[in-house]
């Protein structure tokens, strides 16, 4: 027995470090392994390149019975700080007409809003070569979608260089850089206007005229945009404001412009949906007496808050249901201040819908007849899907272009944050909410000869058009500066394009406006400016 114990004492103290050994060999092993798949994982990262990319394809559209071969090149712009060092990488589609020469042939850059958005919308929609086929006001059935030539494409007139914003689509920042170096009203703008800059050096096209093309918060985007373009010696020769909003201020709660903005797009609405006892036959005409209104009895009665009559207030009240059709009783009980989301679900009650908010010609079945807002927006839900498939397709079998990249639809989502703060080039100082109606002011007054065209659906509730023209008003233009700005009005709403019947008469609005802007830059001599005016009297 004795030696039995001391064997089984010699046995566990030879045995027993061999066995402890076997677990940090497997605990190492695994280890191992974890650094492996780590270390795959990093190499099949799809990231963005400093080095810029390019595909290159070739086609042609027939716009105005004229044929018009193109080439379009997909591919990122790398843009730099001032040091030199690389920050971001944005994805753009750019197609330019063959046999144009440079030195004539403008070359317009498209963004889209959000911010945050990339620009699928105006590059997929509007007026590249291609476009979705879209119908009026409809939701577009599941695929196959038509997509096809763009007879109302503005390749007729400028080379088109659309550009996704950062953090959306394929565009990414570099480096050390993050989302949020780039997500705010000044911070965003210096990356678009550098991004122009490296598509104006990379493709030699300094001597070429150029156009801003901005849609939704794109037209925030535009002057801020152009402001910097201009100190850095590029000065555009226009600008599109597509579905304007440059004034995010007069938002705020306990200011009451943006009823009086609202107000006559309500009337539009209430029109469209026949919900007026004395429907008008002409909308225009109808819609410059709602103007009136609202810039005269309606703004004055708001203006005085609680201080107003029980008679002026009843008054108001009155000529406000007769223009949008919403009941009396209704209007005094929200103290002559209609908000966009009980407009929306009260105007057809009765019926079970709501109204849309990029256009108010979309409806929406409601599932509680008595709620307050919309629950989504039939306007936006309508289309989605057969941009995004259209898009993804084309980008890759048709453009060439390669990535393993995810095509972000939004910059939103964890960790996007906006910094609203803007600090207008007018030295007007910071403003917590941007106006960048001041950047536009400013850079017309620096360039005489900008033009500037301000395209507008009725039926948007987004960005709705009275809300551009009381900013253009405000911006207190010497009256032969305010001769370049231009508007125009559409029976569509917030993605005017999404009318087809509204594309024939865009081109041609479009077509006359570049060509009044190119006169303009070939002309001898710039517009008189005021001080010089007042020099010479």
């Amino acid at each position: 027995m004795r030696r039995a114990a001391l064997l089984c004492l010699l046995l566990a103290t030879t045995a027993g470090p061999a066995w402890a050994q076997e677990k940090p060999k497997e605990a190492a092993a695994k280890g191992d392994h974890r650094e492996q798949m780590k270390a795959e994982a990093e190499a099949a990262w799809a990231k963005p390149s400093v080095e810029e990319a390019a595909a290159v394809s070739h086609g042609a559209v027939t716009v105005a019975g004229q044929r018009i071969a193109y080439t379009a090149t997909a591919g990122t712009l790398t843009i730099r700080d001032d040091d030199g060092k690389p920050t971001a990488s944005y994805f753009y589609t750019a197609y330019t007409r063959d046999g144009s020469v440079r030195e004539q042939r403008p070359v317009t850059f498209f963004y889209n809003g959000g911010p945050g958005s990339p620009t699928i919308w105006l590059h997929m929609g509007s007026f590249a070569p291609v476009r979705v086929t879209t119908a009026n006001p409809e939701y577009i059935r599941p695929a196959p979608y038509g997509f096809g030539p763009n007879p109302d494409s503005l390749i007729d007139k400028s080379d088109l260089v659309f550009i996704d914003a950062l953090g959306a689509g394929w565009s990414r920042p570099l480096g050390d850089k993050t989302g949020k170096d780039f997500w705010g009203v000044d911070q965003d703008a210096d990356g678009f206007a550098r991004a122009i800059l490296r598509y104006t050096s990379k493709f030699d096209r300094w001597p070429s005229p150029k156009f801003l093309f901005g849609e939704s918060y794109g037209t925030l985007r535009n002057p801020v945009v152009a402001a910097k373009l201009e100190d850095a010696g590029l000065s555009l020769n226009g600008m599109v404001q597509f579905s304007t909003i440059m004034n995010y201020g007069v938002r705020q709660p306990g200011y009451d412009q943006n009823f009086l903005t609202l107000f006559p797009t309500m009337a539009a609405t209430a029109w469209y949906h026949n919900r007026l006892q004395n429907r008008p036959a002409d909308l225009p005409a109808f819609l410059a007496e709602v103007r009136a209104f609202t810039s005269g009895p309606y703004a004055a009665a708001l203006a005085k808050g609680s201080t107003i009559s029980a008679e002026e207030k009843a008054a108001i009240a009155r000529k406000m249901s007769e223009y949008t059709g919403i009941s009396e009783a209704y209007i005094l009980r929200a103290d002559l201040r209609l908000t966009l989301p009980r407009f929306q679900t009260e105007l057809l009650r009765d019926r079970r819908l709501a109204v849309g908010r990029l256009d108010s010609r979309y409806l929406l079945n409601v599932t509680d007849a008595n709620a307050d807002s919309p629950s989504d927006d039939p306007a936006s839900t309508a289309v989605t899907g057969a941009f995004v498939a259209t898009f993804q397709d084309y980008a890759t079998r048709v453009l060439g272009y390669k990535t393993d990249m995810p095509y972000r639809m939004t910059a939103r989502g964890p960790g996007f944050d906006w910094d609203w703060k803007h600090r207008a080039p007018d030295g007007s100082g910071t403003h917590l909410m941007p106006n960048s109606a001041a950047d536009l002011a400013y850079t017309m007054r620096t360039n005489p000869y900008l033009k500037v065209l301000f395209m507008n659906g009725y039926y948007d509730f987004a960005t709705p058009f009275y809300g551009a023209e009381f900013d253009v008003n405000h911006m207190l233009l010497d009256p032969q500066l305010q001769k370049n700005i231009r508007f125009t009005y559409y029976d569509a709403g917030h993605m005017v394009y999404l009318n087809p019947s509204t594309m024939p008469q865009m081109h041609r609005d479009l077509a006359a406006w570049y060509d009044d802007a190119l006169r303009a830059a070939a002309s001898s001599r710039p517009p008189a400016r005021p001080e010089a005016k007042a020099a010479q009297n």
